[in-house]
């Protein structure tokens, strides 16, 4: 993946921004400021979706992008609430009514659908591939078994699969069970989100702040277990010993990892983004990454054989 140019011929940032929270957390000023901001550091990558903010996230980066079309990356996900062809169709017409885009860069499948087939969610994918209007595919959400399938049933019909978007942190680190060994195996660029879990990985709900984790159940119980916070808590004594924000220590450390293209970044204020973005240049070195590493489990092989020998 590391020929991957934009249409302009730029060199693809491999951190990128994602939009969830324009048009909700941040409004359209924060948004420009956000927008301002990654710029600044040369992320040219950002990631919507059909479903962020009512739609709304959709129109506001379709905006901020519109004077630097070419020298963008802009990627979005449909089929969240399933991905069958009319589906697909539906909200990829939306979106691109939306993003003020005749050709997108990147589009995912947002989730598995277990109901529709797997060929019929593809097939529309691959022919708006073949008349230009996306260039590359990628699949969210997947298992690594689902992706693999979404391989061979693509293979069939003419489409590779270049992207995978799964959730990956310090204290959700499943996708290195499978999916990231996947990924250096067969060449997928990864691009996982919520690489400060929540807000839980700033510190900030330590120190009495509120959240996506205090305000969404769905988060909240995402990261409910006692060690998470444990971790979380180690992880800001390692970042006040190296006089560093929380935030830039768990994107840089998410980054890290060989199997991983580039985190997404997301934010709702400057203030907010600022930690983050300083974890995209941050030069984290081997000692320093076994040691963040050790402040969380790590997940058993996919055989789960874990006796010492």
């Amino acid at each position: 993946m590391e020929s991957l140019l934009t249409i302009s011929g730029r060199t693809v940032s491999e951190f990128s921004f994602g939009t969830m929270q324009f048009g909700g957390g941040a409004d359209e000023a924060a948004a420009f400021e956000i927008y301002g901001a990654c710029r600044e550091v040369g992320i040219n990558f950002f990631d919507t979706a059909y479903l962020y903010a009512e739609g709304r996230a959709e129109e506001i980066i379709g905006q901020l992008v519109a004077p630097e079309r070419d020298d963008i990356f802009l990627a979005t996900k449909c089929g969240y609430h399933g991905a069958s062809a009319a589906v697909i169709d539906r909200e990829f017409s939306e979106s691109r009514r939306r993003l003020g885009c005749e050709t997108l860069d990147l589009l995912y499948v947002h989730r598995w659908d277990a109901v529709a087939p797997l060929n019929e969610s593809l097939g529309a994918l691959a022919g708006y591939v073949r008349s230009g209007a996306v260039r590359y595919v990628g699949l969210s959400n997947f298992a690594a078994w689902q992706v693999m399938k979404a391989v061979r049933v693509g293979a069939d019909l003419g489409l590779d699969v270049t992207f995978l978007q799964p959730m990956y942190n310090l204290v959700k680190r499943q996708a290195e069970v499978e999916i990231l060994p996947m990924a250096e195996a067969e060449g997928f660029a990864v691009c996982p989100y919520s690489p400060l879990g929540g807000g839980l990985l700033t510190g900030k709900y330590a120190a009495g702040e509120t959240g996506r984790l205090t305000t969404n159940a769905h988060y909240a119980s995402r990261y409910r277990e006692p060690w998470m916070a444990t971790s979380a808590a180690s992880l800001a004594g390692v970042a006040a010993r190296l006089g560093v924000a929380s935030a830039t220590l768990a994107v840089a450390w998410a980054g890290r990892h060989p199997g991983v293209w580039g985190p997404i970044i997301s934010a709702r204020s400057l203030t907010q983004i600022r930690p983050s973005l300083a974890g995209v240049g941050f030069e984290m070195d081997d000692a320093l990454y076994q040691e963040i590493s050790a402040l969380s489990p790590t997940p058993p092989p996919a055989t789960d054989r874990t006796e010492v020998v």
